[in-house]
């Protein structure tokens, strides 16, 4: 039986299919959210199905999670993102300490004991300025896809201060800024350092090591060096950071699948 773990995200839809060892990744995939998170969802675990030569009937257990995660009717279980991210950078990197997770609509930091459970968490879910929304307003406002911030920012030779908690402040002085001619790049890398202090922020004054980022916005480029930069700390992405939380849900689900018979 397979193990699926669905992360129903504020921008996208990602489902990830295990064995039920939970050793083997079978399929994995990422879609855009949609306005009907379940029927979005369920596209995808049967587009994924198809492409292993699996059917619905393959499936073991469903393990929701993120955003939308109650809205996914199909699930037999949602599980908070917070415990998702946890089993699924412990599965790649086992020593984890801290985890910072930065998706569209919030950002999070979690502390992992030794065992891997979450020992303490904060959670940045009241304003945009620090989630990967603001990346994308930044984006449209310049004119260059999300995924090119990255190679502009490192252009960059003085980041611009960007001191709005708001992102239609935030917006409004990138407006400023660029009405003074600041330099695109510096305006992008000014962004990037301001979501990086504010998640430093959640961290307080001591972060345990190694640090592991996850989510969408760790796929950016330059993200992870201003992270590293205002935590103080080494900074490593996980290995295809926008799956981890799809990734800990099948893990999660594999606990609920019974194995094969004389297995």
């Amino acid at each position: 039986m397979i193990c699926v773990g669905v992360d129903s995200g504020s921008r996208a839809t990602k489902v990830a299919l295990l064995d039920p060892a939970g050793e083997l990744f079978l399929a994995a995939g990422a879609v855009d959210a949609g306005l009907k998170p379940e029927a979005v969802s369920a596209a995808l675990l049967d587009r994924l199905l198809s492409d292993c030569g699996r059917r619905r009937s393959d499936v073991g257990a469903v393990i929701a999670t993120g955003y939308a995660r109650h809205a996914i009717g199909f699930a037999d279980a949602a599980v908070t993102e917070i415990t998702c991210h946890a089993v699924g950078v412990r599965r790649v990197a086992p020593d984890a300490a801290t985890v910072v997770e930065i998706g569209g609509q919030d950002a999070k930091l979690l502390r992992l004991a030794p065992d891997g459970t979450v020992q303490d968490f904060a959670m940045n879910d009241r304003c945009a300025a620090g989630t990967g929304r603001f990346l994308e307003v930044v984006a449209a406002r310049l004119g260059v896809p999300l995924d090119g911030l990255g190679a502009l920012a490192r252009a960059a030779t003085a980041p611009a201060a960007i001191s709005s908690m708001c992102v239609v402040f935030a917006e409004t002085e990138i407006i400023g800024l660029l009405a003074q001619e600041t330099a695109p790049a510096d305006i992008v890398a000014g962004v990037q350092k301001s979501i990086a202090t504010r998640v430093a922020g959640m961290a307080g004054r001591r972060v345990e090591t190694p640090v592991f980022f996850t989510g969408g916005v760790a796929r950016i480029p330059g993200m992870a060096e201003a992270l590293a930069e205002a935590l103080g700390a080494p900074v490593a992405v996980a290995p295809d950071p926008q799956m981890t939380g799809a990734l800990g849900a099948a893990l999660l689900a594999c606990r609920r699948t019974p194995p094969k018979p004389g297995a």
